[in-house]
């Protein structure tokens, strides 16, 4: 594996909400005067030395993605760092690779290393008429990134993007690495781990809590993807009422009845923004609909003054500044006027539909899980909290998201509507995520966060929100990881979270 030292001692995110001290960032890549598998298993040793590297100066260490989350979860304070994007390798997989038990379709199973971006995979996947199931609202994010977080995706019949992967190549130690898959779910054959030089773990409990593990069971070198045949998606953003029609289809997500651009069918994305200064115009409506692949079909344009197709309001809230509030109506209204435009059938690929999301200026944002059955509550909360301890710089989102099996998915309702609040970068937009927290609590209305966004977590917070299964995830990280390797993976947010419990 090449190493490289930067030196570096500071490091910021991507949506420069902090910056972390830290020891040093390392520039890591492939050793490509190997083939491809041999690459790999040189990098794993060299990723294991990292390891033994931190263990020995008893200093943290974590693997950086994309620098997407707004919170210090791929941070190591005072630690080493390093970059993984170079860490880019998709393997193909043969039927030899796979157990005769795996009850898939092997041609559409990839293996690919963690640094792979979103849309990466998205590429090589097209060439084969190929795609991933979902994403995120973008994909500039990393393939580990984003599924260590929980990225809630786009398709909420199917789940978060979280939900495609079938196995997982964890370096736990800088003396051992397993291949960790459901034992009920069997997919790696004998070949694939020898060829791994791994360590075979089928496990049901230690597989769905290290899906969504921000970077703490150790470092995640490939995952197994599981993908199906190109699709087209047909977009639709409308101005609609918000009248007791669109609520009844937020709150149950049954479009017998839908007043939708396709009538009763049921889309694949569903998604709501309400503008809380513009109610007579109507809310925005997104629907998405899958579709048979076909090449003639008129690619979709990037919107450059917002947003997109696939793009969520983080594109271009971050041109809002914090003002006085009788100034923040007009502010708002007049960004949203020139950022959200309306379009009909605008047709695409999942990469291409949800792409790469530039961002325009600095913005808080945050965003929790809530039942479907409570969206009609958690509104009128909203808009009273806007008279009181607003007014909030920014738009309410809705989408929705099918229950995740990973133990710490924050998508763990039947159906999760994901409420999303992003805002100008200020500390009133803080004071009002803090009011809206306390408020769903005292109205007794079960949430989760996000875990890479904005949040106000703490143990007894995530023992509310994920009781029995945030004991679980507790007792797989102590049972995967040794002593040493704890203390390497463990880094201040986890500890304020308090899930870094040895027992």
């Amino acid at each position: 594996m090449k190493t490289f030292k930067t030196g570096a001692t500071k490091w910021q995110n991507k949506h420069e909400t902090f910056v972390e001290n830290i020891n040093n960032l390392y520039e890591i890549g492939n050793e490509h005067s190997m083939d491809a598998l041999d690459g790999y298993n040189d990098t794993t040793k060299g990723l294991q030395l990292l390891i033994a590297e931190a263990v020995n100066a008893k200093l943290p260490l974590r693997a950086l993605g994309a620098g997407w989350s707004w919170m210090k979860i791929a941070t190591a304070d005072g630690g080493l760092m390093f970059d993984t994007k170079p860490l880019n390798t998709i393997f193909d997989i043969s039927n030899g690779s796979v157990d005769p038990k795996y009850k898939g379709d092997v041609t559409k199973l990839f293996f690919a290393q963690c640094g792979n971006g979103v849309w990466e995979i998205g590429k090589y996947l097209r060439d084969k008429n190929l795609s991933l199931k979902t994403s995120g609202a973008s994909n500039g994010q990393t393939i580990a990134g984003l599924i260590a977080t929980g990225a809630h995706g786009s398709a909420f019949d199917f789940g978060a993007s979280q939900e495609f992967v079938v196995g997982l190549h964890i370096i736990v130690s800088p003396t051992r690495h397993i291949w960790l898959e459901r034992k009920s779910a069997p997919v790696a054959s004998a070949s694939f781990i020898k060829n791994l030089q791994t360590e075979l773990v089928q496990d049901d409990d230690l597989f769905n809590s290290a899906l969504v593990s921000m970077g703490s069971f150790g470092i995640i070198h490939g995952v197994m993807i599981e993908t199906e045949d190109l699709f087209l998606l047909e977009a639709y953003l409308r101005r609609m009422p918000y009248d007791d029609n669109l609520k009844k289809l937020m709150t149950t997500l049954d479009f017998s009845n839908a007043n939708l651009p396709n009538g009763n069918e049921r889309p694949y994305h569903f998604a709501v923004n309400i503008n809380p200064y513009d109610m007579a115009g109507g809310v925005y409506v997104t629907t998405m609909y899958k579709r048979p692949y076909r090449t003639n079909y008129k690619r979709p344009v990037r919107n450059l003054n917002g947003v997109g197709p696939g793009d969520d309001a983080a594109v271009f809230v971050g041109k809002l500044t914090d003002a006085l509030p009788a100034l923040v109506p007009g502010l708002v209204n007049k960004l949203v006027a020139g950022a959200i435009t309306p379009y009909e059938k605008v047709t695409g690929t999942l990469s291409e539909i949800f792409d790469n999301t530039t961002l325009y200026g600095k913005l808080l944002s945050a965003a929790i899980g809530i039942s479907i059955t409570s969206v009609d509550k958690v509104t009128e909360i909203l808009f009273d909290l806007n008279k009181t301890n607003g007014p909030f710089v920014g738009l309410f989102a809705y989408r929705f998201i099918k229950k995740s099996n990973a133990k710490l998915a924050f998508t763990r309702f039947d159906f999760t509507c994901i409420l999303e609040l992003d805002a100008a970068s200020s500390e009133k937009t803080k004071s009002f995520y803090t009011a809206v927290w306390a408020r769903l609590e005292k109205e007794k209305i079960p949430f989760t966060f996000h875990w890479g966004k904005m949040n106000e977590l703490n143990f007894t917070r995530i023992q509310n929100m994920y009781g029995k299964d945030a004991d679980t995830w507790i007792a797989s990280r102590n049972k995967l990881l040794d002593k040493e390797s704890m203390k390497v993976f463990t880094n201040p947010i986890l500890q304020q979270w308090g899930l870094d419990k040895v027992i």
